[in-house]
């Protein structure tokens, strides 16, 4: 199962990715930012009786933190990050202020991922590969069993993750996408941060920044 969740003005998705056999799940970059919109999470969780063992983040910005406090409170959970991405997450009360946005609740990193790294929940292995660009620390997890990849900011359908933030390397970008990605079989699903998903092939043939 793999449910997608629009939360926050900045419409970032969250995911759920949950084994149908043990209901074991993790969630993926928590951007849920109203209390409604946690609710929404919490209460999805519960009704299908799901047993989250992860908060996995792709990278650091605001929109895809906000929900990591409540995530870990209300499920008992250790978040897992880059590293070198906690220069950019010690940074989100600041950009918040900046921005408007306000309730955002600090919370701590458990622990750092690293590119070789995998996580398995039930019969679902994700791995983790390092796809820096958007963010020094972005990632991106990778199915291989189910061909699906959960890419954060780095590709999205005819367009690509923006490089104007502090810290962002549009070379690196185009790198990773064209190393990490590309590299992957065509059928392969991007669940991309925002927006609708799409597949490696497609944007292979279409996508106007990167083609290969």
């Amino acid at each position: 199962m793999i449910q997608a969740f629009e939360f926050s003005p900045l419409q970032e998705n969250t995911y759920v990715i949950a084994d149908d056999a043990t209901k074991e799940a993790v969630i993926i970059d928590p951007g849920c930012y109203e209390q409604v919109e946690k609710e929404t999470l919490g209460r999805f969780i519960e009704t299908n009786k799901l047993t989250v063992k992860y908060i996995l983040l792709t990278h650091a910005h605001l929109d895809h933190v906000f929900g990591v406090a409540y995530v870990k409170r209300k499920f008992g959970v250790k978040a897992y990050l880059h590293e070198l991405d906690m220069v950019i997450y010690n940074d989100v009360p600041t950009r918040c202020a900046l921005y408007g946005l306000r309730g955002y609740e600090p919370s701590e990193i458990d622990a750092f991922l690293k590119e070789g790294d995998k996580f398995t929940f039930g019969n679902i292995t994700l791995d983790v590969i390092f796809v820096p660009g958007h963010a020094p620390g972005h990632v991106a997890f990778v199915n291989h069993a189910d061909r699906y990849v959960i890419g954060g900011d780095v590709l999205f359908q005819g367009s690509v993750g923006r490089t104007d933030f502090p810290y962002c390397n549009h070379d690196d970008l185009l790198n990773s996408i064209r190393t990490k990605l590309y590299t992957l079989p065509d059928d392969y699903i991007v669940y991309p941060g925002h927006m609708d998903p799409t597949t490696i092939g497609q944007e292979k043939r279409t996508n106007p920044f990167v083609r290969m």
